[in-house]
């Protein structure tokens, strides 16, 4: 058992939980995740780990209220027991010092974010933040972020903060006024790959942590896996994080909307 020993309300969609896991964190890295399982007849789901505080003995995880098992998961409290809790799973980010780093985050996948930035400037880079969302209220862990970032480029699709726009605006500015050697890119599928195709334009090597559906977490189930330069991969074992410019998105995005009616019959148990 886990136990959770804080949580924070980011918006009414987002939660962050800081669980008890002192071997994990201990273990964690940049680019690493878990599987979840809340109760014994629970789903397994997968949860990128944001942070990790080794005295303590605990993780954070960024929750979006997409599904079942992630509704149910924000909707526990402080002295509630997750059942299981499984990592770290995954390869860690490669970090190295590249010179300039662009990290580009959309939505909840500036948790998985952060971690990285931190690791990338850790590593002697300039790094440059871009934050998107589709509004204010949805942007988080800012100023997390700018603690480990040289510039922070906020964009909103509303306008309502930073300037208004897609992620990839904020991306292609940098690009055009400077030398960029890297580029991480986190968030919806749709985001990523158009910042990859962005940044392929201009010949900027980019890494994308794909999100597919994923059971096991040990590449045992299949279930997450993508077409990576023609080749199948699995994304717990081999992944999450590939060169963007290799992904076969359209496959990617059309594997994961497979259970979409399923997941709404699920979510009327909420009642």
């Amino acid at each position: 058992m886990n136990k959770i020993v804080s949580k924070k309300d980011f918006s009414e969609l987002v939660v962050q939980l800081e669980v008890e896991a002192p071997l994990i964190a201990r273990a964690r890295k940049a680019g690493h995740f878990v599987i979840v399982k809340l109760d014994k007849l629970g789903e397994r789901i997968p949860l990128t780990i944001s942070a990790a505080d080794t005295e303590k003995g605990t993780i954070t995880l960024v929750v979006q209220r997409v599904g079942l098992t992630s509704n149910k998961l924000c909707n526990m409290q402080v002295g509630d027991e997750i059942q299981d809790l499984v990592g770290p799973l995954g390869k860690a980010t490669h970090i190295e010092r590249f010179c300039t780093v662009v990290c580009a985050g959309g939505g909840v996948g500036v948790a998985p974010l952060l971690p990285i930035v931190q690791a990338m400037k850790q590593a002697g880079n300039r790094v440059i933040s871009v934050l998107a969302a589709r509004s204010k209220n949805l942007i988080i862990l800012e100023d997390e972020i700018r603690k480990y970032s040289d510039e922070v480029i906020i964009m909103t699709d509303d306008g309502s903060y930073g300037e208004k726009g897609l992620v990839t605006a904020g991306v292609e500015s940098i690009i055009q006024r400077e030398k960029v050697d890297c580029c991480v890119t986190i968030g919806p599928a749709i985001m990523m790959k158009f910042v990859s195709l962005l940044t392929a334009k201009y010949n900027v090597p980019t890494v994308a942590s794909l999100n597919t559906i994923m059971v096991d977490g040990t590449g045992m189930c299949g279930g997450c896996r993508v077409s990576v330069g023609g080749q199948t991969k699995f994304v717990c074992v081999d992944g999450p994080e590939f060169d963007a410019h290799q992904v076969d998105w359209d496959g990617m995005m059309r594997r994961m909307g497979s259970y979409k009616a399923y997941e709404k019959e699920e979510m009327k148990k909420l009642g």
